[in-house]
């Protein structure tokens, strides 16, 4: 499926968000590594209590200035990201009261979420890192997906709603939107807001921002295109993500009992055809994914309130070079191995994450294979790091 790669595999070559490399242009057997205190280019202001808030309105991958996602989530008052994720925890899944139906997707619960680790900047706190992840249902297939950041005494994120692709650990998102307002309902029916949610003004793209592939969006039931508010039948071009471009504002004013712990654990099994992801010979290497990866995280809460949180990923894939057309195998199948390692906190003194991936075709030394290192850090005090490596065998 052009365009949206397995996340463990081709960590990167897309994101789980479906965002290009920022570093496609990366030669094999070229590293590359970024260090930087320089904020994004792009900054807006948004109003922040009694004063005001310099902020990039967007998250990355790392920290090139790419947008990723569209920042669509203020709070302030009593809200860094451990009291929203409190928040969120307490509720129920029913808001028929706030007009939702009862059934799923709509009475989802919150937990901790597993996705890749993102970047954002602000004035109060430099770079920061998506410390504290949130998701409302399960991994797949749809949920919502909230990742939050730091900024000073406020927090800043990103809600959007998305799908699962079969055979992938990949997630396409499909609504800003509509992840927002549930966001909004929820907040609402916390009863910690001191007044009603309120606008930042346009401060990102609008009437929309990335799209969905047709190959995707045509195999989306016709009740899900109009939730979303997309076109409905078939589509020969790719779908605008709706947005108008404007953040709600939530100011808390009380805390919610603090969540604890948290811990999944799942196999999924990949069976997708992909682009070859890094060492490709050509646009038209494509490869047969198959085999299970197992993940799990867990997210521990210390005796001081910091939220600690760990995620491993690892594998042992199969390769099948394969004709895209006819998928018919064009070459002997060999083996890769995926693994994928997150460690992050937030305490008093703030988040910081810690995130290695590595994907290594077998055996490593026949011609043309290759294997990919990306590792991503970020905490308080400007520590910034971000390095690529790609190295294929000649």
């Amino acid at each position: 499926m052009r365009g949206k790669l397995p996340l463990l595999f081709a960590l990167l070559a897309t994101t789980a968000c479906g965002e290009d490399d920022p570093l496609t242009s990366l030669a094999p057997n070229d590293p590359s590594t970024m260090t930087t205190r320089t904020p994004p280019a792009a900054l807006v202001s948004i109003a922040v209590g009694l004063g005001s808030l310099s902020l990039w309105p967007y998250t990355g991958a790392d920290f090139s200035g790419a947008a990723q996602d569209p920042v669509n989530l203020v709070f302030t008052g009593r809200a860094d990201p451990r009291a929203v994720r409190s928040a969120l925890f307490a509720l129920s899944g029913d808001r028929s009261a706030a007009g939702l139906p009862n059934v799923a997707p709509f009475n989802c619960t919150w937990t901790d979420a597993i996705g890749d680790l993102q970047t954002a900047w602000n004035a109060s706190s430099g770079w920061v890192g998506s410390a504290v992840q949130l998701a409302c249902g399960s991994f797949g297939p749809i949920r919502i997906h909230l990742r939050l950041f730091q900024a000073g005494a406020a927090t800043v994120g990103n809600a959007h709603f998305e799908l699962l692709i079969p055979g992938t650990t990949d997630h396409q998102v499909l609504s800003w939107e509509l992840a927002e307002q549930l966001v909004t309902i929820d907040m609402a029916r916390s009863g910690l807001l001191a007044a009603a949610p309120g606008s930042t003004g346009v401060i990102n793209a609008a009437p929309g921002f990335r799209q969905i592939p047709p190959v995707i969006y045509n195999l989306l039931p016709a009740d899900l295109k109009a939730v979303i508010g997309g076109p409905a039948g078939t589509v020969g071009s790719p779908v605008d993500i709706a947005s108008d471009g404007a953040a709600t504002v939530f100011h808390l004013s009380g805390l919610a009992p603090a969540a604890g712990q948290t811990e999944q654990r799942f196999t999924v099994t990949f069976d997708q055809i992909i682009p070859r992801p890094f060492c490709a010979s050509g646009p038209g290497d494509y490869l047969q994914i198959r085999g299970p990866v197992d993940l799990r995280k867990v997210v521990q809460v210390d005796g001081a309130g910091g939220l600690h949180s760990e995620f491993e990923a690892a594998g042992r894939l199969q390769l099948t070079p394969v004709d895209p057309a006819t998928g018919a195998p064009t070459g002997p199948a060999y083996d890769a191995e995926v693994k994928d390692h997150q460690v992050t906190q937030f305490d008093d003194q703030g988040g910081q994450v810690n995130g290695i991936a590595m994907q290594m075709e077998l055996p490593q030394d026949v011609a043309g294979r290759g294997r990919k290192t990306v590792r991503l850090t970020v905490g308080p005090g400007d520590v910034t790091l971000y390095h690529q490596a790609v190295v294929c065998h000649p």
